[in-house]
Formats: structure tokens, C-alpha cells, sequence
């Protein structure tokens, strides 16, 4: 999903400099959504695997 994100963003910038500006808006939209969605699920699966190893810890001892 990050490189989705980078990809995006790549491409907002070249339409940018080419001077396609509602492309370029898009894009930029799409990438920001995508990055955001990106922090949003590792912070979730941080989490997760936190928890994970506290309770694999409890099952051994």
C-alpha cells in the first residue's frame, strides 16, 4: 500500500511540473488516502503483535 502511495505521489508531481493540474490534484489525493490508510493499519498491527506477545508470554509461564 506504501509503494501504491509513492507511486501516486510520483505521479502528482510530474503532472505537476507538466502542468496538469487536475491530475496532478488527484493523484495527490489518492496518495495522501493511501499513505493515511497505510499508518492507520501498521499502527492497528503494531498493536496486535503488542498484545500478541504479552499474551504469549502469560501461556508459557
Amino acid at each position: 500500500m506504501l509503494k501504491y502511495a509513492l507511486i501516486f505521489a510520483l505521479i502528482a508531481i510530474v503532472a505537476g511540473a507538466l502542468g496538469f493540474g487536475g491530475i496532478a490534484a488527484g493523484a495527490a489525493g489518492i496518495a495522501k488516502l493511501l499513505f493515511g490508510l497505510f499508518l492507520v493499519l501498521a499502527i492497528v498491527f503494531v498493536v496486535l503483535a503488542m498484545l500478541g506477545i504479552g499474551a504469549a508470554k502469560r501461556a508459557l509461564d
